[in-house]
């Protein structure tokens, strides 16, 4: 059976050309990081900086607005990521982020709505906090353990392995930085039908550790079932619980 990484490629890959327009929720988590960032007194100007996951640009789009950089480097699974208008002024390191050699000492890492794909993201974070330079600062985000609450009950394996809470991500940095902020936050994006709930995970590539074949009945069932257990008067609900929290480690 391929391994998860490889599964979570290709379903990105597949979507990338649709992710950017449709992550709207991802989005929102980008600007909170950035927000939080700068008012906690992070500087303006990082001499070296490393983006994990950088997708099609959310994040990076806003930290190229918020700060300047001596040398960004963007990192992502999918090759694609290398071509976003975004990475022009970067340098891309493409691969798995537990793989790849970082640049030495970066003055800032910072990862949106990545770290929940890996099997162990407290293990990246360990590592995140041992390569900063003495001064440097540490801004993540990924999701909880409330993420897609609807479709877990109605048994699918679309979310991603790695939920956690933010207090969790937190507590694998404390030995080595001091946490400035933290927090979480639900939001739930409204859908007309169960069949928009699907198209916005394909259009966002999140469904890459699913697995099950989508028969007429299969799909006929779940249309049914996710109906009757969350219809409301807004419509259909999805939730995103996002989990962040911004560090810094001591000069």
């Amino acid at each position: 059976m391929p391994q998860i990484e490889d599964r979570v490629q290709r379903s990105f890959s597949r979507s990338f050309s649709s992710y950017h327009a449709a992550a709207d929720q991802q989005v929102r988590i980008a600007d909170l990081l950035v927000h939080q960032l700068r008012n906690n007194g992070a500087p303006r100007y990082f001499a070296s900086a490393l983006e994990l996951g950088c997708g099609t640009g959310h994040l990076t789009k806003r930290l190229q607005d918020g700060f300047s950089f001596g040398l960004l480097t963007l990192n992502d699974l999918a090759p694609e990521a290398r071509q976003t208008a975004h990475a022009a002024s970067a340098r891309f390191l493409g691969g798995d982020a537990r793989q790849v050699a970082w640049p030495e000492r970066p003055q800032l890492i910072a990862s949106a709505s990545m770290i929940q794909w890996l099997r162990d993201p407290l293990d990246l974070l360990r590592k995140a906090a041992t390569a900063l330079a003495p001064g440097g600062w540490l801004a993540v985000s990924g999701f909880g353990p409330d993420q897609y609450c609807e479709l877990t009950r109605l048994g699918s394996s679309a979310g991603a392995p790695g939920l956690c809470r933010a207090a969790d991500l937190a507590a694998a940095v404390r030995h080595e930085l001091k946490v400035v902020a933290t927090g979480e936050t639900h939001h739930r994006a409204r859908f007309d039908s169960p069949r928009d709930v699907l198209d916005h995970m394909r259009k966002t590539g999140v469904n890459g550790q699913a697995r099950q074949t989508w028969t007429k009945t299969r799909l006929a069932q779940f249309c049914a079932d996710y109906t009757r257990m969350f219809q409301d008067q807004a419509g259909l609900p999805l939730t995103y619980h996002a989990v962040w929290f911004i560090a810094r480690k001591c000069g």
